[in-house]
């Protein structure tokens, strides 16, 4: 049986792992803590085999003022966690990125895009990676993950913000673009995975389709039975406005293909059944 220490408590990705995992009660044995305060330095890590961090600071706008926080918690409090658990013997701690380390909101990331991130989230995120790594050794293994855009039930972000538009708008502008994107449930897969064979590196998961927006609004629609007419009479304009906004919804944001291959098959869910399985 592999124990596994969630650090983050009601995370969503931690508490999507850990109802992923209650399908093999014999394989998985879950525990979490919270590491906002000092109590959890006095937990021993040393019962668990794996440590999987996703506690952090996400979702909230920057500025001048939290920009510290940013550093403080996405950089030296994962670092701190991972000397914790190299200390106390966990055979495998894993940290979760973000593509923001790569700092475009456009374009394509393959295996030689250079790093450099414009966001304090990204830029924590970069740091506690080079950091983290200089721990890994042969007892030591340590997975980096970069993810796209998360999506599931109940997630925060983007997605939710674009699931409420598309059951108010009767009419949606019709862009053929491009977005890598990762269900919950096949990152909940890909974890497993990684967990059973001890695995260490760096990782970018994703869904096995690129994401059309126009099309995720089109079965967002149908999941509710609600009929969202798609017009290109909208699209010259929106190629001409270049805001962020509109370059997270109708810009192409992709990783190559091949970085995100791994040896076991991990995308359970295709992008239709992804959508309706979140609205539903």
């Amino acid at each position: 049986m592999r124990k596994i220490l969630i650090t983050g408590a009601n995370s969503y990705i931690g508490t999507s792992l850990e109802k992923w995992l209650e399908q093999y009660p014999a394989k998985y044995f879950i525990d979490t803590v919270d590491i906002r305060g000092c109590s959890w330095e006095e937990k021993d890590f040393s019962e668990y085999d794996v440590v999987f961090h996703v506690a952090g600071v996400a979702h909230i706008k920057e500025t001048k003022e939290n920009e510290e926080l940013y550093y403080k918690v996405n950089r030296d409090l994962a670092y701190k966690v991972a000397g914790k658990a190299k200390v106390d013997g966990v055979k495998q701690f894993i940290f979760l990125s973000s593509m923001s380390v790569y700092g475009i909101e456009c374009g394509v990331i393959n295996k030689r895009s250079p790093l450099n991130p414009k966001s304090s989230y990204g830029k924590s995120k970069l740091e506690a990676e080079e950091l983290i790594n200089h721990l890994s050794d042969g007892a030591f293994k340590v997975v980096i993950l970069r993810p796209p855009m998360i999506y599931g039930k109940a997630c925060k972000g983007n997605y939710p913000k674009l699931a409420r538009l598309a059951l108010k708008a009767p009419v949606f502008p019709d862009i053929k673009n491009k977005r890598s994107m990762l269900y919950i449930e096949n990152l909940s897969e890909f974890l497993r995975i990684l967990i059973d064979n001890c695995s260490s590196g760096l990782f970018f998961p994703q869904n096995k389709e690129y994401i059309c927006s126009s099309e995720m609004v089109k079965l967002i629609g149908v999941a509710h039975s609600k009929r969202i007419f798609m017009t290109k009479l909208f699209n010259p304009l929106l190629n001409l406005i270049k805001t962020r906004t509109v370059n997270k919804v109708f810009g192409d944001l992709v990783y190559e293909k091949n970085m995100s291959e791994y040896k076991e098959h991990y995308c359970l869910y295709d992008f239709r059944e992804s959508i309706f399985k979140t609205e539903v």
